[in-house]
């Protein structure tokens, strides 16, 4: 951790009060490996319950009432320890207690640092749908060290992977055969750090282009209209891993490019081998198929009750604001679950 960098930044910032927002995973795995730059620091944590089912108003309301009972103020800092739910709710928390203090990302998961640690998107999710309350806001820094995936399991380094293949797909040829070419099964970090820093500098143009998602930023939104109605449905009994509901989320919608924009047959059908092998299939039928169109149709994206999409006419050119019939989309499901 010796070129870790949040030493430096809490002295540049000079915040009059420090907090530190953990789940009782990081709390227990990650916390200590800031020991060194928590030195002589003095801060207090808050602990919230782990898991994605957490980021809603009770854990907001508590993290509010815990920086309201120790003085917090617009000077002050929240630096986020933790995956994408703490990162979310933890931006959300900061940007909107006392209109805005400051807040420092640390992604300690790789689906956190390649996704939800960047590009100012916080919030919570609210009857039952992801993300359906939040704010665009700028974290001071975001610090990511590698060494926190040490303490991940192969789900969840896929899980970020998902991210990672969605990102090539959409930037183009060079970082597509890279990350193809990516072993999935060693999941060396060394060669994982790399294609990472390739992802974020993809992602940080777009961000940098189109802040608030007008227009560019759209283009990231691949996979997620599918995805967050796989996540959503499958929340209450058996819940995925945002990625795993990503990757399914980007075979439908590769398949819809396929049928709209004539999209290669050849990669459509490589990209579903790879998900079907590492993320294996999801775990509904054709009887499910009204309900993941009702939650699709609460999608932030959509526009005057049209559910919208990001396609690819090929790998590098994605369109946004597209259509699909309700037929449409039930030739995706149809494809995902039988191929």
């Amino acid at each position: 951790m010796e070129d870790f960098k949040l030493k430096n930044v809490i002295e540049n910032i000079q915040p009059d009060e420090i907090f530190i927002l953990t789940d009782k995973n990081t709390h227990f795995h990650c916390l200590p490996l800031l020991k060194n730059d928590l030195q002589n620091i003095d801060y207090k944590e808050i602990i919230i319950e782990a898991g994605d089912e957490n980021k809603n108003i009770d854990t907001l309301c508590a993290i509010w009432q815990f920086l309201s009972d120790n003085f917090a103020s617009r000077k002050s800092l929240l630096i986020n320890l933790g995956g994408g739910a703490v990162c979310d709710i933890g931006g959300f928390a900061a940007a909107t207690f006392k209109r805005g203090m400051r807040f420092v990302n640390i992604p300690t998961t790789l689906l956190a640092a390649v996704d939800a640690a960047f590009g100012g998107k916080t919030g919570i999710n609210f009857n039952g749908f992801k993300n359906e309350i939040g704010i665009f806001s700028k974290p001071e820094e975001v610090l990511i060290n590698v060494n926190f995936f040490k303490t991940l399991d192969t789900k969840n380094l896929l899980s970020g992977f998902a991210e990672m293949i969605k990102h090539s797909l959409l930037s183009g040829y060079e970082l597509f055969n890279e990350t193809m070419n990516y072993d999935l099964e060693k999941f060396d970090l060394t060669e994982l750090e790399m294609l990472l820093q390739k992802n974020i500098l993809f992602k940080q143009n777009i961000i940098n282009q189109d802040f608030t998602e007008n227009n560019l930023r759209k283009i990231l939104n691949f996979g997620h209209t599918f995805g967050h109605a796989f996540e959503t449905f499958f929340t209450k009994e058996n819940p995925v891993l945002h990625g795993y509901a990503v990757a399914w989320g980007m075979v439908c919608e590769l398949y819809l490019s396929f049928i709209k924009f004539n999209f290669s047959k050849d990669i459509l059908l490589k990209i579903n081998n790879l998900i079907k092998i590492f993320y294996g299939k999801p775990n509904f039928s054709c009887k499910n198929y009204d309900t993941l169109y009702e939650i699709m149709l609460h999608d932030k994206k959509n526009a005057a009750q049209t559910i919208n999409f990001v396609l690819l006419t090929t790998v590098g050119q994605p369109k946004t604001d597209q259509n699909a019939t309700k037929d449409e989309i039930w030739e995706c499901l149809d494809f995902l679950r039988e191929n």
